[in-house]
């Protein structure tokens, strides 16, 4: 018998093959320093974070590039997830 594969992707590139595409204008919002902002997994492979802090709530801490970095507390840690605007959305 075969051992599942436990890549970073796995079990999720199923849910990712979906025919939602990610559009020009979700790769070129914008967030300035300090906005909150939530961790939403798009269809987009480059710039993924972890599956499980999707859906958490963070705040960006600076612009690095095209990416962002975002902090978020994860039991009672905090911790810095480097991601693209596809993966971010405003909160509030």
């Amino acid at each position: 018998m075969v051992k599942q594969s436990r890549g970073s992707l796995s079990k999720s590139t199923k849910r990712m093959k979906k025919k939602k595409k990610v559009t020009v204008s979700a790769l070129l919002k914008t967030f300035d320093v300090g906005e909150k902002v939530i961790l939403d997994s798009s269809h987009m492979t480059s710039g993924i974070f972890p599956r499980r802090y999707n859906g958490m709530h963070g705040k960006v801490l600076e612009k690095r590039g095209r990416s962002y970095i975002v902090g978020i507390t994860d039991g009672g840690k905090t911790k810095k997830l480097i991601t693209n605007a596809a993966h971010l959305k405003k909160a509030g």
